[in-house]
């Protein structure tokens, strides 16, 4: 059964993807091909011990490629147990590491021209050739999904052939041979040249083939990220409506009872009137929200950017502020490094950002107080806001950043509509700005602003320490 194929890990990999997939491809041939380079063995033996070919050198020969089979095999386990199902860089790594086996085993193959060479009959000799260059045939069909491999095999085959050719011209005969000698050098050079380019065509079939295995595993990839947005979109858009309409349901229900109440009983309109403006203002904050969450999705919000004075907006967020920390019996400080350099964002959307933020630490904070701090953050500045308030568990940190999401059995909560925080995280995203939070049940929250700069499009997500 053929082994799944993985899936490719990302983009920016595409190159080193495709060239371990063709090293599983060559490693899922390479038993066969062993075992029938293992088999021929007996059979050269065979050929050249008839020929009276001394046994000192045939059997050295023969013993040493008997143990280079061994260590191929030993080879070809350790892919399987260990690198066959791993990933692109366990590939990679293991043919930087035993590539050379292939190589050498072509050198050992053509070295046995030494025994043969102009020192046997015609027919052995003819016999001896054919083998070996039928090995060298056969490895481009085996080796060509990897280039580098069939390169360095193919190469040392042909190479050592020459060699030994080279030995019989020089050492042997004292480049006295006959000119017959040299056309087979020239020959074996021409067979060097047309098995690599027979490989080069191979291997560039095999690479297209995972190319486009590789572009189909991406596009199906993609589909599949797309339709599980798609999905989760649509579950989104309905919690979205089904929250909205709930709490859309209860001031307007509470104005049908007061109107009902008022026209039954309308001596009651001092004490009436004040909470049907309550709840008229609970409706308008509500749509208020509604719009701005829908301008900020479909990207309509128009940026003013323009230099802050980070220090002058907190002090006008401190006058702002005070006197609600004052009411609710809390201390209020804003702290800010001295020559904090300006920023660059949407003042107006800035100030909300902040606002929201230290609304929300005002009102659910019971006792203690708020600490609002302007530091330096490598080129720009991060605003942080601090409170001693309830907190909220860590399972609940990146929840409370979706919109009418409430912590559950969190005080304070019941007449919020949970949108004050995805609000702050839209507007951070669209101004490009990151947005960070920790907190402690008991000990209170920290919410951290980090300035970045205001172009949309290098707009990021906002991370949960």
């Amino acid at each position: 059964m053929k082994p799944e194929t993985p899936t490719p890990a990302c983009p920016s990999s595409e190159s080193d993807w495709i060239d371990a997939e063709l090293i599983r491809n060559l490693m899922r041939t390479a038993p066969g091909t062993q075992i029938t380079a293992a088999l021929i063995i007996p059979v050269m033996f065979a050929v050249l011990q008839e020929s009276a070919v001394p046994m000192a050198g045939l059997g050295l020969w023969t013993l040493a490629m008997l143990m280079f089979s061994v260590l191929r095999f030993w080879v070809m386990r350790h892919y399987t147990l260990h690198v066959a199902h791993a990933g692109t860089d366990a590939q990679l790594k293991f043919m930087a590491r035993y590539g050379w086996t292939w190589p050498l085993g072509a050198c050992m193959w053509a070295s046995v021209g030494l025994l043969f060479f102009d020192k046997t009959p015609l027919a052995t000799q003819f016999l001896g050739w054919l083998i070996i260059v039928g090995i060298g045939t056969f490895a481009v069909t085996s080796l060509s999904n990897s280039i580098k491999t069939l390169r360095s095999y193919v190469s040392a085959l042909v190479l050592t052939c020459a060699g030994v050719i080279l030995w019989r011209i020089a050492v042997d005969l004292r480049f006295e041979a006959a000119a017959f000698y040299y056309w087979l050098l020239l020959l074996v050079g021409i067979h060097w040249l047309l098995l690599l380019r027979a490989g080069q065509g191979l291997y560039e079939t095999h690479r297209s083939y995972v190319e486009l295995q590789y572009r189909n595993g991406q596009l199906i990839d993609s589909l599949t990220q797309q339709t599980q947005a798609a999905l989760e979109a649509v579950a989104i858009k309905n919690r979205f409506l089904a929250n909205a309409a709930h709490d859309i349901r209860q001031p307007v229900h509470a104005l049908g009872l007061y109107a009902d109440w008022l026209n039954n009983e309308p001596e009651l309109v001092a004490e009436i009137a004040p909470r049907i403006v309550e709840s008229t203002k609970a409706v308008n904050a509500l749509f208020d929200s509604l719009f701005d969450l829908a301008k900020l999705d479909s990207g309509k919000t128009r940026l003013h950017v323009e230099a802050v004075d980070v220090v002058l907006l907190l002090k006008e967020m401190e006058l702002q502020y005070r006197p609600l920390a004052q009411t609710r019996g809390l201390a209020l400080r804003v702290s800010s490094v001295p020559g904090l350099a300006l920023v660059q964002s949407d003042r107006i959307l800035l100030r909300r950002i902040v606002g929201n933020l230290l609304g929300n630490a005002l009102k659910y904070t019971e006792s203690g107080g708020v600490l609002v701090a302007a530091r330096r953050a490598g080129q720009g500045v991060r605003i942080e806001v601090w409170d001693t308030g309830i907190g909220i568990e860590s399972q609940y940190h990146a929840e409370v950043f979706r919109e009418f999401y409430k912590v559950p059995n969190h005080p304070g909560t019941d007449d919020g509509f949970g949108l004050g925080l995805a609000i702050v995280a839209r507007l951070a995203q669209r101004l490009g700005h990151s947005l960070s939070m920790n907190s402690q049940p008991g000990r209170g929250s920290v919410f951290k602003l980090t300035l970045q700069g205001p172009d949309a499009a290098l707009a990021q997500p906002f991370n949960m320490p």
